[in-house]
């Protein structure tokens, strides 16, 4: 049953509890978080109250924050322990991050005491560090254990880890020495040691390594986890692919809203305010403003010219809105290309020649189709088709010049690129469009 149906059972009016509790258990877990989604305050408790204990803790780590709130404020201190306590350790931080003092002071009360201790030392780790994101439930061997005894130890300890299949090998002092998978063993003798067959040579991440950067060696290595260590080399947590994939849409959104002048919320669209949403927006909207008075600076100073020739005022748009695409064109490539690893900071050159070349056959193959179309618009008026077939050219090479070469330096000044993206971009294009434009205006026309 799929959850259109079941949302068609709960808001018939009449609920068949038992029945519900049947159909939710055959569903997947991440299925059945969308359905709260849905629901108001008073059916979301409902809801959360009837579903099969062995999948509620599940079901909970899948719901959105808000949704988790008001489960965590409607139950009892044992149920939410109960909860709390069948949780991963990265799970229940997730959680504790997103809700405010009071609720997390409650919620903590409620967790056993070695795993209370393990998630407020996650908590001191740095935003967007390995360690915040990593979890303590892995499965440890030691390099003197058979295949036999291996398995034996996964057998008793394996149904809390995080992942059974990908494990790590340590010393007495859990010193990290190897790597080895479930699929590696599986093919081995049981008599065969795991010093023997493990893989030394690990590839990990420190506690305070930047996760974007961990996200970069997921792709890299095509990892399903990644073994993190503190500064004495010591294996203290690992990270796995699905919190990876957290991140990755996380700071992809976070970009986006950067690219796009948006101060960047974790909050969902459709669950956030209107005074937050135009809090977010207000501040890039007031700099493009302000910024804008440097283009009315430049088209005043300009204005007995435009008296003689109105009609290059017409122009302007045309050529501020193709600067802006083509920079904009430009620095998006730019920072992509970053973010994956395409690009790092000392080819700033090979970019540089690479843009400029394309700003020349791109200024050539648009200044060549306004020059025809200005051309039969005014008249057959030869110098203003040369004064805005030159101008358009200009300012499309030097729009990719600008868009490439911004991120690149905002990277090497330790700015985001995508920062640099739209706002500064915007009004260095438009600005040096509208002098490009009126200099040769002046050259050409004698204005």
């Amino acid at each position: 049953m799929n959850k259109e149906e079941i949302l068609t059972i709960i808001n018939s009016g009449y609920l068949d509890m038992a029945k519900l509790k049947i159909l939710l258990s055959d569903m997947n877990i991440a299925d059945i978080a969308e359905i709260f989604e849905e629901l108001n305050k008073e059916k979301t408790i409902q809801m959360f109250r009837i579903l099969p204990k062995a999948i509620a803790s599940d079901v909970f780590t899948y719901m959105e924050s808000h949704d988790q709130q008001t489960i965590i404020e409607a139950l009892t201190d044992r149920e939410i322990g109960e909860i709390m306590n069948k949780l991963f350790v990265d799970d229940a931080v997730d959680f504790i991050e997103e809700m405010p003092a009071n609720v997390v002071r409650r919620t903590l009360k409620t967790v056993q005491g070695e795993k209370r201790k393990v998630i407020n030392q996650i908590l001191q780790y740095p935003d967007d560090s390995a360690g915040s994101i990593m979890t303590t439930e892995y499965v440890a061997l030691s390099e003197d254990a058979t295949v036999q005894e291996a398995f034996n130890s996964i057998r008793n300890t394996g149904l809390n880890k995080e992942t059974i299949y990908t494990c790590y090998v340590i010393r007495s002092d859990r010193q990290l020495v190897g790597v080895i998978t479930a699929k590696k063993m599986m093919l081995a003798s049981p008599d065969d040691h795991i010093s023997s067959i493990m893989e030394t040579n690990v590839v990990f991440a420190h506690t305070t390594d930047d996760q974007e950067a961990i996200a970069d060696q997921f792709q890299k290595y095509d990892f399903l986890a990644m073994p993190v260590v503190d500064k004495e080399g010591l294996l203290v947590g690992i990270i796995t692919v699905d919190d990876i994939v957290d991140v990755i849409v996380e700071e992809n959104t976070e970009d986006i809203e950067k690219m796009a002048a948006i101060v960047p919320s974790d909050d969902p669209y459709l669950k956030t305010g209107i005074v937050q949403h135009a809090k977010k927006r207000f501040l890039w909207m007031l700099i493009l403003m302000l910024s804008a008075t440097i283009t009315g600076t430049i088209i005043s100073n300009f204005e007995e010219g435009l008296m003689v020739l109105p009609i290059l005022m017409s122009f302007v748009p045309m050529l501020m809105n193709t600067g802006g695409i083509a920079g904009a064109q430009s620095s998006c490539l730019i920072v992509r290309g970053m973010a994956v690893g395409e690009i790092r900071l000392k080819d700033i050159v090979i970019v540089l020649w690479k843009e400029l070349r394309v700003g020349i056959l791109c200024g050539l193959g648009l200044g060549l189709v306004n020059f025809i179309r200005v051309f039969f618009m005014t008249g057959q008026d030869w110098k203003l088709c040369i004064t805005l077939t030159l101008a358009l050219f200009c300012t499309v090479l030097m729009a990719k010049t600008v868009g490439c070469t911004l991120p690149i330096l905002a990277k090497r000044l330790r700015i985001d690129p995508a920062v640099m993206s739209t706002p500064l971009l915007t009004t260095i294009v438009d600005a040096v469009s509208l002098i490009i434009f009126f200099a040769f205006a002046r050259i050409i026309l004698g204005l």
